[in-house]
Order: C-alpha cells, then sequence, then structure tokens
C-alpha cells in the first residue's frame, strides 16, 4: 500500500464568503458571552461578542474612511495588544488584505516587506520598527478611535479572492510573502475536531503575544468561530505565571510553543490545573521528554500539531484520536496528505517528503510575486513540505527531520541563508554558515560559523546583526574557523558545523 491519506473532503466553503464575517458569525447570538479576556497580575479586561464585533466592523469602517478600497493592502506594525486582532479582522471585514507582522523584525527588513507587498497603508505602534516610507501611517490612537464608528458592512465575495498576506522563511533565503484566500478560516474547522476537541463551552488560553499568528489563529479566531472563550495573558505575564492564571481563570485548553511548556516544567510542580482537559502544542516539534514532563505535572495530554505558513496544521493529535509513541500524529478528518519520493507516493513504512494535496481548502493562493517558486515546490498536485516523513498502515506520521538546512529558533522557521547573506555584508568576513544547534536538551540556539584573517570580537559581531535582522533571528555564537565544511562540489555543508562545534565546546 501506499504512503496515502484521502479521506472523503471537508464541504465546501460557501460563497459568498468573508472571513471575518465567518469568525464572528456567532456574535449575535452570544452577544453578552465572554469573547476573551486578557489576564494581569491583578485586574483583567473582558471584552463581550458584541463589543469585539462592533470594534472590529467600526476598525473596519475607519480604514475605508481613511481612503482605502477593498483589494488594497494595509502593513501591520502594532505590538502586543489588543489593537493587532482588532485591526486584522477589521481589514478582512471590508475586503482590505492586511499583512501581519513581526515586531521584533528591523527597519531593513520591513523594507523588504514593504517592497513585495507595496501596501496602501501603514498601521503603526510607537516604536515598532518602520522604515520612512512615503506611505501613510495610521498610528495606534486612531485605530483606537475607530472602534466605536457606525459599523461597516462585511464585504462579501468569493471565497477564493485574497485576504490576508504572512511572511515565511524561504529555503531560497529571501522571504516569501504567502498570499492566503477568505477560505483559509473555514478549512481550520478541521482543527476543532482533529486537534483541539474544542467546544462552545470551553475557555482556550495561548500563552503567546496578540501579534504572533500562532496565537491570531488557535488562540483567537478558532475560539470565537466555535463560540468559545479566548484567554490571552498580559504583554507583563511571564511563562512561569501561566499556571496560576489557568486555575484562576478556568482554562479548559492550554496553547503554547514547546518552549513555553519546557520553561513551564522548570518551576515547582505538580501544577494543579483541575478544569485543565489537555495542552496543544505547535510551532516546532515536542520532544518526549517535554510531553511526558508536562503529563506528569498535570495529569493532561498535550496533543501535537504539524503544518506550515502554506496551510495552516493538517497533521495532528487529538482527545478522539491521540497519536502513538513517537509519532505527530494523524491527517486531520478532510485532508489529503500523502508521503512522496521522487516516483509519487512511496511504500507504507518508507522514508519521503510530508505532501499536502493543493485542493485543500486552507492552501495558500501561492507566493506573491514568486510564482516560480510556488512552482518549485510543487510535485504534480501536492505541495511538498520539505520535511521528511513516514506514514504507518494507521495513517500516523512520524517525522523525521528537514530535508533541507532550515532551521527552527523558538517556533520560527529561519533559513540559513538569509542569516549568512547578512554575515557575508561584514567587511572582515570572507565566508559566513550557520546552523541551529541543540546546546541542551530541548534547546536549540543559531550559532555562526566565519573564516576572516583573525578572530572578530564577539560582541561587535551581535552590534552587527542586531541591526540587521530580527532577534530570532540573530547568531547566539560566532566561531572563528580557518575553513568552512564544504563538499566536492564547494557548497558549504552546515551539518558538518554540528561536530565542529562539539569539538570546540564539548558534546552538546
Amino acid at each position: 500500500m501506499l504512503s496515502v491519506h484521502d479521506t472523503p473532503p471537508h464541504p465546501s466553503c460557501p460563497s459568498p464568503f468573508n472571513l471575518a464575517a465567518h469568525v464572528l458569525a456567532r456574535a449575535d447570538t452570544l452577544r453578552d458571552k465572554m469573547a476573551l479576556a486578557v489576564l494581569g497580575h491583578s485586574s483583567s479586561e473582558h471584552w463581550s461578542f458584541a463589543e469585539l464585533k462592533q470594534a472590529v466592523l467600526g476598525t473596519g469602517a475607519g480604514l475605508l474612511q481613511s481612503g482605502l478600497r477593498p483589494g488594497d493592502r494595509v502593513l501591520m506594525r502594532l505590538g502586543n495588544t489588543m489593537e493587532f486582532p482588532i485591526a486584522y479582522l477589521g481589514a478582512i471585514a471590508v475586503g482590505l488584505v492586511p499583512v501581519p507582522t513581526s515586531a521584533l523584525l528591523t527597519e531593513g527588513e520591513v523594507q523588504t516587506i514593504i517592497d513585495t507587498v507595496a501596501p496602501q497603508l501603514i498601521l503603526r505602534d510607537d516604536g515598532i520598527p518602520c522604515p520612512t516610507t512615503e506611505i501613510p501611517v495610521t498610528g495606534r490612537a486612531a485605530l483606537e478611535s475607530m472602534r466605536c464608528l457606525p459599523p461597516a458592512d462585511w464585504d462579501m465575495g468569493d471565497p477564493d479572492r485574497m485576504a490576508y498576506i504572512i511572511f515565511t522563511s524561504g529555503t531560497s533565503g529571501t522571504p516569501r510573502a504567502v498570499a492566503h484566500a477568505h477560505r483559509a478560516i473555514w478549512a481550520r474547522q478541521m482543527m476543532f475536531d482533529g486537534w483541539y476537541g474544542l467546544t462552545e463551552n470551553d475557555r482556550l488560553m495561548h500563552a503567546g503575544a496578540f501579534n504572533w499568528t500562532y496565537t491570531l489563529g488557535t488562540g483567537l479566531m478558532d475560539p470565537w468561530t466555535k463560540g468559545a472563550t479566548a484567554l490571552i495573558p498580559a504583554p507583563e505575564v511571564i511563562p512561569e505565571q501561566l499556571p496560576h492564571l489557568m486555575q484562576q481563570h478556568e482554562a479548559t485548553i492550554f496553547a503554547a510553543a514547546p518552549g513555553v511548556y519546557r520553561k513551564l516544567l522548570k518551576s515547582d510542580g505538580p501544577h494543579a490545573l483541575p478544569n485543565l482537559r489537555h495542552g496543544l502544542a505547535a510551532g516546532e516539534k515536542l520532544s518526549d521528554t517535554i510531553r511526558a514532563g508536562w503529563e506528569a505535572s498535570t495529569g493532561t495530554p498535550v496533543f501535537e500539531a504539524y503544518g506550515m505558513s502554506e496551510c495552516s496544521t493538517f497533521i495532528s493529535a487529538c482527545p478522539a484520536l491521540p497519536a502513538p509513541e513517537g509519532t505527530l500524529g494523524h491527517p486531520q478528518p478532510g485532508r489529503q496528505v500523502a508521503v512522496l519520493g521522487p516516483d509519487g507516493p512511496v511504500a507504507l513504512g518508507e522514508e519521503g517528503t510530508i505532501a499536502i494535496h493543493q485542493s485543500d481548502p486552507g492552501f495558500m493562493l501561492g507566493y506573491l510575486g514568486a510564482e516560480e517558486a510556488t512552482r518549485a515546490r510543487m510535485q504534480g498536485e501536492w505541495f511538498l513540505t520539505g520535511d521528511q516523513g513516514v506514514m504507518d498502515e494507521g495513517g500516523f506520521i512520524t517525522y523525521l527531520g528537514r530535508a533541507d538546512d532550515m532551521m527552527n529558533a523558538g517556533g520560527f522557521r529561519v533559513s540559513p541563508l538569509e542569516v549568512e547573506k547578512v554575515l557575508n555584508t561584514h567587511p572582515d568576513i570572507s565566508q559566513a554558515a550557520v546552523t541551529d544547534i541543540e546546546v541542551k536538551r530541548d534547546a536549540r540556539l543559531i550559532m555562526a560559523f566565519y573564516t576572516a584573517n583573525a578572530p572578530l570580537s564577539e560582541s561587535d559581531l551581535a552590534d552587527f546583526v542586531k541591526d540587521r535582522l530580527a532577534s530570532y533571528k540573530q547568531p547566539r555564537t560566532f566561531i572563528h574557523l580557518d575553513t568552512l565544511p564544504t563538499g566536492a562540489n564547494g557548497k558549504i555543508l552546515r551539518r558538518a558545523l554540528h561536530p565542529i562545534y562539539e569539538a570546540l565546546h564539548g558534546k552538546a
């Protein structure tokens, strides 16, 4: 048998359709129910479904009053505040195309995004890096004032039209603009049973910031779509304080990146969380040690999900179908997933590249302005993830790692080429190579190796990349070598950097 999981497809997205209207479709019925609580140390900020809908449609009206028209692109340079999801949904509600970006990006990185998407407006918080341009800028105070405007009408239309653009690190070293359709939110319903086990009665706490796409989807839009309550820690809350907040506010589901679980397990345990049913993990591979530690500490399981910016998650474990030890999980109901070799699906039990079918309603429209890059990731009707895996007879998939040199830094995928490109502009570096290395159990850091006439100051190199790369892309150590390891064709062998690090610093 071949490694293809082909189940009855998810029902087609209705038309006309609007992503934001779908998220808030239950707001009128659940008017007074709490949609969101922002949890601080001593106080909480509460939003009802009615208040949320008014803020979204008021903001949409304000954006149109500023002169924007459906289809215009709006670059989001906003911090970890409620204004982020309101502006995101407000833009989509009236047919605009928001471009959410990490607040950690430098001015140079943001300029590259501006050059790619050509936005008609920038939404910007004070202190968030952004280059000086002639593009109009709307600040946070102006956005807040839009909340109470007479609500706009939903912009209903073709579910295949563009709804938003997000950026992902490309294997070429150039971040790719991933264009998604309004139908992408319709596809996320496959996660409700296939990963979350989500019900209207749940209180889902997400440990991430408002301006992270993982939080935006799993922590906010999906609970709201289902009519559940979202719980988000205030910006000043540190991970070690989350168990207390979960207990105090009766969280039933907890979602975080594996690194957050690791930090929580360092604090005194076990954690008494009587209302918690289970945890959710995504963003990077969840290790068996973290999974076992959490279950021992809380008495609840953690269900892992695998996906990518181009299609969100599509393989996961869930309460109804836990993953056997060592596996990622199972394709979510309605997904078509395969493990491919050069000639198509491989036999069950054989290694290949994990792939998702292009017919998936959550699959991207394509890489904006990079049609060739989109085609390069396709094998027939399948989109290649770049991750290696094995499918067993039950359809469960075991993750075997990347087929390329992509790195994972705190849940963000980072191309080594992007970091090396910056390092190679340093006047004293002749050649650079980077990789991520597990410096201790379940903790990976980006390390840089370089050749130069003499070793360079680590602090100077740190300052050099600080102004050119987002903090999560910056190497934590800089190692001088006489030569970098290369293959017969002269290409850098990044996988050979790990044993060099071990030889210099002891086994990692």
